[in-house]
């Protein structure tokens, strides 16, 4: 605020620069919606390894492909995927001896058992949590191997006054593996008494206990195979896909098949397509199985066959293909080779890329080679290629030296014949990029009045981002004039615009688009002919 004088001397005023950094948004954070052996069903979990994901639902298992996509994804140089599980009909394993349940559902609930004892507590324990020393017991909860995992909770109460150390307070913030199971009324059922220690002979890690006497937990299920409904879910409700929208940010989607053979439906990835153009992020397709049946036939099936996704309209300009599937060992059969859907390792190029490059690089090249592959199910010659790059399937390619890599850029609009301004996919993932960056970066102008001290600052804080992308390297031209423009003034933003409470921002930018076609011409020098 202006400073009011009322003394002879020196004042000091802090006058606002007007500059408010605009931070680039992250370009790689890959959303997996499909099915897990375990793990929350309610809101989509960021995991940053694949330990985590296997600590949190499940790891690998031979009926679950989406685990295998999300290995590739890590493998292949991701750093964070948003997983989303899904079920249909699935139940929660219980035990009804403390009337605690699997913290959800699934059969892996019924790989645990827990014991019950008071070692450790005493007069002054019970003093530090204000209860009588008598209601308070330690639970401790296990997990048969593999996994293993095992929590130990101390001092806890089933007794209703018990406050913070009530037991299913204590579970529901501390645990990952169980929950006090719920009454109908949506209220915790909480045992009348204190429940008694679990004998020695019971105790899970005992070496001569008795495991048919193991508290153990029955009643899990994992359900019925995923249909379109489980996928799609609703949006109103936030189930199935839409559990995204309580996800801040995803930038890739993938929607492995439900089964390690099969497809996902034509349906779902529509709506994930309609739904990645809501969210600014691009949806990784991939190809039908039925496409590489026959190797011989593969490109022709592949050409005949992408009217049938119905993966059309500018929507597609969010979408891209990759063909075809690959080939893995599998660690669950003993190495045995198997096909596996690609769009986990796409997810996983295109995070590298992004890393190592920038958004704006086309995650395609001998620089963006496939980790954790054997071969291809289907090895594509240059006049195959040729047959699809032009209708904008993005192939997967082996080259020798080189080795397995992407070999193509293009959107689901890309097909020459369209002519469509996002042909490719890093003009399009750098256009979100943009778009997303400055949403987030002018929250602060609303509300802010509306007149040239506002469009000033606008400018001022579009272009130092701009600038700055510019400086590495993510727009055409030599200049920032030939690479980009911000434009805010009384020519964008008109009287009837400011009556109507609207500031309007053009931002145009001049995008890479990458050299998908390399010609040399060579010419034979005839010599010195005299003329």
């Amino acid at each position: 605020m202006p400073v009011s004088p009322t003394f002879p001397g020196v004042y000091v005023e802090e006058i606002p620069s007007g500059v408010r950094t605009i931070t680039g948004v992250a370009t790689s954070i890959t959303a997996f919606v499909g099915r897990t052996l375990s793990g929350p069903t309610t809101d989509p979990v960021l995991v940053t390894s694949f330990g985590e994901f296997e600590r949190l639902f499940g790891g690998l298992h031979v009926d679950v492909p989406l685990a295998y996509s999300v290995r590739d994804f890590f493998l292949n140089g991701g750093s964070q995927a948003l997983v989303v599980r899904l079920h249909k009909n699935a139940t929660v394993a219980k035990n009804a001896a403390l009337q605690v349940e699997a913290a959800s559902a699934g059969t892996w609930g019924g790989k645990l058992t827990y014991k019950i004892d008071t070692d450790g507590i005493d007069d002054n324990v019970g003093a530090r949590f204000g209860l009588d020393k008598n209601i308070l017991f330690n639970l401790t909860v296990f997990e048969d191997p593999p996994r293993g995992r095992v929590e130990s909770h101390k001092n806890v109460s089933v007794d209703t006054a018990a406050g913070a150390r009530r037991l299913d307070r204590v579970l529901s913030n501390a645990s990952s593996l169980v929950r006090v199971s719920l009454k109908s009324d949506g209220t915790p059922d909480l045992p009348g008494s204190m429940p008694g220690n679990t004998p020695a002979d019971e105790d899970p890690t005992s070496p001569t206990g008795d495991p048919t006497k193991f508290a153990k937990f029955t009643g899990g299920s994992d359900g019925d195979p995923l249909d379109n409904t489980a996928y799609i879910g609703n949006k109103a409700t936030k189930t199935g896909l839409y559990m995204l929208e309580k996800a801040d940010l995803f930038n890739l989607l993938c929607i492995p098949p439900d089964t390690r053979d099969g497809d996902t439906a034509e349906e779902v990835y529509q709506e994930g397509m309609k739904y990645s153009v809501d969210r600014r992020a691009m949806l990784l397709v991939d190809s039908p199985a039925a496409w590489s049946a026959n190797k011989d036939t593969a490109a022709a099936k592949a050409k005949a066959g992408l009217g049938d996704l119905g993966l059309v309209g500018s929507q597609a300009r969010n979408a891209a293909l990759y063909f075809p599937r690959v080939i893995q060992s599998d660690p669950l059969r003993d190495g045995q080779l198997d096909t596996f859907v690609p769009c986990g390792i796409v997810a996983g190029v295109m995070a590298r890329t992004d890393s190592e490059r920038g958004v704006w690089k086309a995650p395609a090249g001998i620089d963006a080679g496939i980790l954790g592959i054997q071969a291809l199910e289907v090895g594509l010659s240059d006049p195959e290629n040729g047959q699809l790059n032009p209708l904008g399937i993005n192939c997967l390619r082996v080259f020798p030296v080189v080795g397995h890599v992407v070999w193509g850029a293009r959107t689901l609009r890309g097909a020459d014949q369209l002519a469509d301004e996002y042909k490719y996919v890093p003009v399009r993932r750098l256009a979100l990029f943009l778009e997303e960056s400055l949403f987030r970066g002018l929250k602060w102008v609303v509300f802010e009045p509306n007149d040239e001290p506002l469009w000033a600052q606008i400018r001022l804080n579009v272009g130092a981002f701009m600038q700055n992308l510019f400086r590495q390297g993510a727009f055409q031209g030599t200049t920032p004039r030939e690479a980009y423009f911000v434009k805010c003034d009384k020519e964008t933003t008109t009287q009837n615009d400011i009556n109507l409470g609207i500031v309007n921002v053009v931002v145009g930018f001049a995008p890479l688009k990458p050299a998908e076609f390399v010609i040399i011409k060579i010419q034979q020098m005839a010599g010195q002919v005299q003329a």
